[in-house]
Formats: C-alpha cells, sequence, structure tokens
C-alpha cells in the first residue's frame, strides 16, 4: 500500500514551532516510505480563521522546504462532501440532533475527566433517533459505539482509548449548520487517500 500524508494547516493565526515541526515530522514520515503528500487548508472553522492566514502557512511550508503533490484542498470550497457524510450518517443512525449548549454540558457533567480534555457529554439528547430534528437550535452529536476502539500507532505501539471516558457522543455537525471538524477531517482523509496521520 502507498502512503499517503497530509500537512493540514488551520489559517487562524501565524503557524509556530510545534506546527513545524507536526509539518516536518509529516513530510519526512511520508517522503522516506515514497509516498505521496497532501496539502489542506483546515478553514472550516470560520469565525477563527484570520484572513491571509492560509497564503502564509503556504509560503511558511515552501520556507521550510517542503512540498505536495496534486492541488491544494480548502475545506470551505467544497461543502457538499461533509453535508452528504452527515445525511450518511443520520440515515445509519449513528447520529442524533442535540439541543444541549456547552454551558448545559459542563453543568451537566459531574464525572471526573482529564485535565486536557472537556467535559464528558452526559447523553441528554442521546435518545433521539436521527428522523427526530427539533425545532431550536442544534448540533448533530456521533453516537459512540459501546465497544473501546484500538490501533497501531507508530511511536506508542498498540493504542486502546475508552470514547466514552474522554468526551462521550461528540459533536459532527454544529448548529451554525456545518461541519465540525471531526467530520470534516474524515471526510478528507479519506477522500484524499491519506493513510497516516
Amino acid at each position: 500500500m502507498r502512503v499517503v500524508g497530509r500537512l493540514a494547516p488551520s489559517p487562524t493565526g501565524a503557524q509556530h514551532v510545534g506546527n513545524a515541526r507536526t509539518y516536518l515530522l509529516a513530510w519526512l514520515s511520508a517522503r522516506s516510505q515514497g509516498g505521496s503528500v497532501r496539502l489542506r487548508i483546515e478553514d472550516i472553522d470560520s469565525p477563527r480563521v484570520k484572513s491571509g492566514a492560509d497564503l502564509q502557512a503556504i509560503e511558511d511550508l515552501k520556507w521550510l522546504g517542503l512540498d505536495w503533490d496534486d492541488e491544494i484542498t480548502v475545506q470551505s470550497a467544497r461543502p457538499a462532501p461533509y453535508l452528504e457524510a452527515l445525511q450518511h450518517l443520520r440515515q445509519r443512525e449513528t447520529v442524533y440532533a442535540c439541543t444541549c449548549t456547552r454551558s448545559d454540558v459542563e453543568r451537566a457533567a459531574s464525572a471526573p475527566h482529564l485535565e486536557h480534555e472537556g467535559p464528558v457529554y452526559p447523553g441528554t439528547c442521546s435518545k433521539r433517533s436521527a428522523r427526530d430534528i427539533p425545532d431550536t437550535p442544534h448540533c448533530w452529536r456521533f453516537r459512540i459505539p459501546p465497544e473501546t476502539p484500538s490501533f497501531e500507532d507508530a511511536y506508542q505501539g498498540h493504542c486502546r482509548i475508552n470514547l466514552q471516558q474522554v468526551g462521550g457522543d461528540f459533536v459532527v455537525w454544529k448548529s451554525a449548520q456545518n461541519p465540525a471538524y471531526q467530520l470534516a477531517v474524515v471526510v478528507d482523509d479519506a477522500a484524499s487517500g491519506v493513510t497516516e496521520v
């Protein structure tokens, strides 16, 4: 299988040393295996996007000596695949409409959570079906399956993550009617054939 890596700057401000390290490691890993590299501008969080930061990120990557294959993908230029993915998840009943606000979730979450994670979603709206759409503002949450997923990480080896303990059912479509990062990144990685993150 041919390795496909990605560089995915978010144009929310200036890139920093941590970004450069991440881009360099991703690029080196793909290129050292004879693979290709995709460049995607992750600009779906429109309130945080800074004008010109996308062009500066591209210049920064060039300054680092990093290259990429194919056209640059810009998330905001291709909304249709995200909506199609949401419709697919709704048909499979793996998402549900949630009317909880962030403050509702924070108040309801009494279980301890990891310091770097937000509160665990308590499942207030999880009994809804994907056909039950409220008239009030709502987001769409992915229904976490009861199984604990595992995967092989190149650096940490075998990993298992209990998703119920690190956030629970997560938002895939925001109440502002745009995709959340968690949905967009999976759709984009699949469309680009990304094999390595």
